[in-house]
């Protein structure tokens, strides 16, 4: 036998070196066996060099921040979904002014019998909450709530609170359209239907009613695109858009466009001006078509993140998918279940899954805040107090007093500067004025009244009777103080 003992290399193989005319060595078996088997070396660990590590982690770095976006993981929404925009490149969004602000910034000795205008018109309508913002000469001099966001958890509105807007968000849906319309993207007498139409995809060229290529951008802004309600509307009864399409809800918006192709019109485009929802969800459509991007995307990040509002989102249709600092939504006592917008059949409020708030879209489905919709307004009035994002001149064309037709975007225009835009629906009322003596208010309620739409002249009303009330108001300008918070200061 060689008495030479086995040399060992710096990598050992993998099984015990064996002498030439030895006997194998086998595996020793059970606990504590293995002392028979050399023990083999370590073998060296090669080490990457400083400079390769940290292309690695530099690359690493910025594939997960392309993917996750952790910026965004905080905005508010609903699923940690992404609803801030990020603009200039950056990857930080100013805090919205909304959530800097509170009640207490608001509380005036010169303001007290306003309040109490106020919270005596919530008693008399049995309102839950409401929120309230003005603006004098582009300068936000008063914001603060009334009420409660949430009775059952005893939540107090605050100036942070969003709520739906219901038909304001038509106003900020034309302003995208406008602002597409500045960048020469779209033509407002450019036909949306058709085979030449904006529209032009082969789900929404399935019509028989040829007077749909006839319908204009502006035919739609100023609610004179053929569509009616005759037998109903169709972004709050499901089942009359179910019996065009043949399936059941859930519906998104090219569902709802389809609709609006397959059913006809009720009559010739532009021969008359017939308010409609279903037009402004199209034109919600045509945004998202023009611009290449989701409509709540490309509204969030070329009009809202410009005129400094980051606390506008399209909202939901049940309470439990609402944004943390959204308010829950009150009806009156003898309103009716009706069936669920999901298509289940189950009957619900109509502020809590009896309305599809995602499918309203730009008709009537984002969230806000007062403080930011007058954020949102003085961006778009033509004031020279604060830049705007649209040009006089798109403006001008949007506010100019036409007889017989609607303005785009607002509900009244007047020569001597008064605008107004309002919004219903179960669980909120909202009233946006501009007055010719530079005031601008929106007021807000998470509480829907039995009048309907008409509660908004008891609104009006009541705020001209309360603003009689304060002699002077304080001179000061709380949008400035994002400014100070976000360091933009000088």
């Amino acid at each position: 036998m060689n008495s030479r003992r086995p040399v060992y290399t710096p990598y050992p193989p993998r099984v015990p070196y064996v002498p030439r005319g030895a006997a194998p060595v086998r595996e020793p078996a059970g606990p504590g066996a293995g002392p028979h088997r050399p023990r083999p070396q370590k073998r060296k660990r090669r080490r990457l060099k400083k400079s390769v590590k940290r292309f690695f982690w530099i690359v690493g770095t910025l594939v997960f921040l392309l993917i996750a976006r952790p910026w965004h993981w905080f905005s508010g929404k609903p699923g940690g979904t992404v609803t801030a925009s990020v603009a200039g490149d950056t990857l930080t969004t100013p805090k919205p002014l909304n959530q800097i602000l509170s009640n207490a910034d608001s509380e005036l000795p010169e303001a007290v019998r306003f309040d109490r205008a106020v919270l005596a018109f919530m008693r008399k309508w049995e309102l839950t909450g409401a929120s309230l913002a003005i603006m004098k000469d582009g300068n936000l001099i008063y914001a603060k709530g009334y009420g409660w966001a949430d009775r059952e958890d005893g939540e107090p509105m605050e100036v942070r609170h969003i709520m739906r807007i219901a038909s304001i968000s038509k106003l900020v849906t034309a302003t995208a359209v406008m602002k597409l319309w500045e960048q020469g993207k779209l033509r407002l007498d450019g036909r949306v239907f058709g085979k030449r139409g904006i529209l032009n995809d082969d789900r929404f060229c399935r019509y028989t009613d040829k007077r749909l290529e006839q319908v204009t951008v502006e035919q739609l802004l100023r609610h004179r695109g053929g569509f009616s309600v005759r037998s109903g509307d169709p972004m709050f009864d499901w089942q009359i858009v179910e019996r065009v399409l043949g399936r059941r809800p859930p519906y998104g918006m090219d569902d709802y466009v389809e609709y609006a192709t397959r059913s006809g019109l009720g009559y010739r485009p532009g021969a008359r001006t017939y308010y409609s929802n279903l037009g402004y969800v199209v034109l919600s459509k045509v945004v998202e078509k023009v611009s290449g991007v989701p409509y709540e995307r490309y509204v969030q990040d070329s009009i809202l993140a410009p005129a400094g509002c980051y606390d506008m989102h399209i909202g939901r249709s049940l309470h439990e998918e609402k944004f943390p600092n959204e308010v829950r939504y009150y009806e009156v006592k003898e309103a009716e279940d009706v069936p669920a917008c999901d298509g289940t059949g189950l009957p619900v409020p109509k502020s809590n899954g009896g309305n599809d708030i995602q499918g309203l879209s730009g008709a009537g489905g984002w969230v806000a805040s007062p403080t930011e919709l007058l954020r949102f307004v003085a961006a778009i009035d033509g004031s020279p107090s604060r830049p705007d994002i649209l040009k006089p001149a798109t403006v001008r064309k949007m506010t100019a007093e036409v007889k017989g037709e609607l303005p785009i975007g607002w509900m009244h225009t007047h020569r001597d500067g008064t605008w107004s835009r309002t919004g219903t629906m179960a669980g909120t009322n909202a009233l946006l004025r501009k007055q010719s003596n530079g005031y601008v208010w929106v007021f807000v309620t998470n509480t829907s009244s039995w009048k309907g739409s008409r509660f908004h002249n008891q609104i009006g009303t009541m705020l001209r009777q309360a603003f009689d009330k304060v002699t002077e108001w304080p001179e000061k300008d709380m949008f400035e103080a994002d400014s100070l918070m976000n360091g933009d200061g000088n």
